[in-house]
This record gives structure tokens, C-alpha cells and sequence, in this order.
């Protein structure tokens, strides 16, 4: 996209702030737009409370806080929502969040007497005083109808699938690790020209998966597995030495949120796993970097549908 000397002019509403969960990718989203991320300044009490200052006036502004609520869930959250709140009593004209990874979204359904967490956040989020919500490859997509506010859901999907076709595999089979997972996988496979399969499992902890089948052609096939998040890992090393077993050629994983938690890095970097493909929605810690992992980054799709949305102008059609 090219933009002339006049867009800081043309764009003198747009306002974009950045939590402190994901800096580097709020500084390349600002970059990408040509304007300067705004001022605030976050700070903590001794006892951790977040207190958070704007250092600019937004009244009247069109604000955008980028913050995904990556670990720690809790705080990041919070400190999203204090500075809604200080956006809202200096009167921004419209207050739009842009979490790239939604915290609490795995908790979308109701167990025996426990909480639908993701439409708690979701109420939060609207009561607070948010006008409109921006999120990535959410865990379910139904979560869209936890808010009754405007919403835009947005997948990596198209910069995971160029990636794929630059790097000229063939004779690809994508495989969703769970029936849940098959319409992400069919997008995927569909992109790039391949077949789909899923793996049956059952989950015997939260961390501790055992699969059981493949559903679809595996053997001689370059395989690509996709999940919309890494956590521990259990999953897809399982998966990776299942499908290992049933005569896959070389083994790809791919998500959009790469948590990495526990023994995730040691689990994927064991796996018969040929590279392991993520992208920066949350940031990946030095520590947690290792030879097969390569980071796609989302930061000009992100930028672009901020553009959008400022301009009232159509999301989905970035995406076609």
C-alpha cells in the first residue's frame, strides 16, 4: 500500500497506545501506518497494582489499544482495562481494542457448576466502556457472540499459507488435531492446494492427550498441522509421532499464538517435527527460541485493518 506525505494529516484522529504485553509489535503496526505510537505512561505500586497516565490528550480521538492478554493473562487484562478506562474519562471519541491473542478464550462453554470465562471477559470489555473489539484466530469463532458490541475476527491463515507456498511444499496433507479444528484446517488446505485429514483423541488431562486414529490419507505425504495455539505442546508431539508412525514424509506444526508454556520448547524440539511455524501475536521469549522455529509476523495485517476500520472502509475484504 502506498501512502503519500499527507497521511498523518489525513489521519489527525487516529490514535494508537500500547499495553506493555506486546511492544515490539504495536511499534511495527505504528511503523507500518506512519504515525507514533501515543503516550502513557504504565507503572506498578509495590504490591503490583497497575496505574497507567496518559500523556496526550485523546478527547475526540479515534483510540486504538493494542494489547493481547498473553501471559500473564490476569495482569495483562487488567492493565488493558484500567487504560480503557483512563481512555474513557479523557473523553476518546471511540475506543477500539486490538487483542491479537484473547486470553480465557478456551473457556467458551459451561462445565458442571464453572464459569464461561470468555463471555465474562467479553461483558467487561463492553461495560468498560469499549466501542469495537479487533481479535485473531479466536479458539472458537462463536466468541464473536459473546459481544454485543462491534466486533472484527481476523486469521493468520493467509500469511501461514503464503509461507507454506514460498517454501514449495508438495503433496500436502493439512491435519486439524481435533474435529474442532477442521474448518481452520480446510482454509488452510484449500489455500494452498492440499488435502485434509484429523487426528481422533482424547484428552486425559488438561495436559495429556492420547490419539487414538487418523482420519485421511497420511502415508508418503508432507503433513502440516495446524491449531489456532501452542500451550504446552502435548498435542502436537503426540500428533507428530503418531502421524511419524503412519508413514508421513516430513511433518510441519503451525499456530498463531505461540504460548510455549512448561515443556513446550523441549517437547517440540524432541518431536519428529521438520519446523515449527508461528506468528508474533504474542512476543516469544529469548529463552524460548530454538533452530525450527520461525516467526511470521502479523504486524501488517493488523495495521491494515486499523486503517480500515478508521476509514470505515470493509475488513473481509483484506482477507480475500
Amino acid at each position: 500500500m502506498v501512502r503519500d506525505e499527507g497521511m498523518p494529516n489525513r489521519h489527525a484522529l487516529l490514535r494508537l497506545f500500547s499495553g506493555s504485553a506486546n511492544p515490539a509489535l504495536s511499534e511495527e503496526i505504528a511503523k507500518y501506518l506512519g504515525i507514533s505510537l501515543g503516550k502513557a505512561q504504565i507503572t506498578q505500586f509495590a504490591d503490583g497494582e497497575t496505574r497507567i497516565e496518559l500523556n496526550e490528550s485523546v478527547r475526540g480521538k479515534d483510540v486504538f489499544i493494542i494489547q493481547p492478554t498473553s501471559p500473564p493473562v490476569n495482569e495483562r487484562t487488567m492493565e488493558l482495562l484500567i487504560m480503557v478506562d483512563a481512555m474513557k474519562r479523557a473523553s476518546a471519541g471511540r475506543i477500539n481494542v486490538v487483542m491479537p491473542y484473547y486470553g480465557y478464550a478456551r473457556q467458551d462453554r459451561t462445565t458442571t457448576r464453572g464459569a464461561i470465562t470468555a463471555k465474562m471477559i467479553a461483558n467487561v470489555l463492553t461495560t468498560s466502556g469499549v466501542d469495537h473489539v479487533v481479535c485473531m484466530d479466536l479458539h472458537t469463532p462463536q466468541i464473536q457472540g459473546f459481544f454485543d458490541i462491534s466486533m472484527d475476527l481476523l486469521t493468520a491463515i493467509p500469511i501461514l499459507a503464503k509461507y507454506l507456498q514460498t517454501a514449495g511444499i508438495t503433496d500436502a496433507v493439512v491435519v486439524s488435531p481435533d474435529l474442532g479444528g477442521v474448518t481452520r484446517a480446510r482454509e488452510l488446505a484449500e489455500r494452498i492446494g492440499g488435502s485434509l485429514a484429523m487426528l481422533e483423541r482424547q484428552r486425559l488431562t488438561p495436559e495429556q492427550v492420547l490419539i487414538f486414529n487418523a482420519v485421511g490419507n497420511i502415508a508418503g505425504k508432507n503433513v502440516i498441522m495446524i491449531d489456532d495455539l501452542i500451550d504446552t505442546a502435548g498435542t502436537i508431539e503426540q500428533g507428530a509421532r503418531f502421524l511419524s508412525m503412519a508413514g508421513a514424509k516430513r511433518i510441519f506444526a503451525c499456530c498463531t499464538h505461540p504460548l510455549m508454556t512448561g515443556m513446550a520448547v523441549q517437547r517440540l524440539k524432541a518431536a519428529p517435527i521438520h519446523e515449527v511455524i508461528v506468528t508474533n501475536t504474542i512476543p516469544i521469549a529469548p529463552e524460548k527460541m530454538f533452530e525450527k522455529l520461525k516467526v511470521l509476523s502479523v504486524g501488517k495485517i493488523i495495521a491494515e485493518t486499523i486503517l480500515a476500520i478508521h476509514e470505515e472502509r470493509s475488513v473481509n475484504s483484506l482477507f480475500e
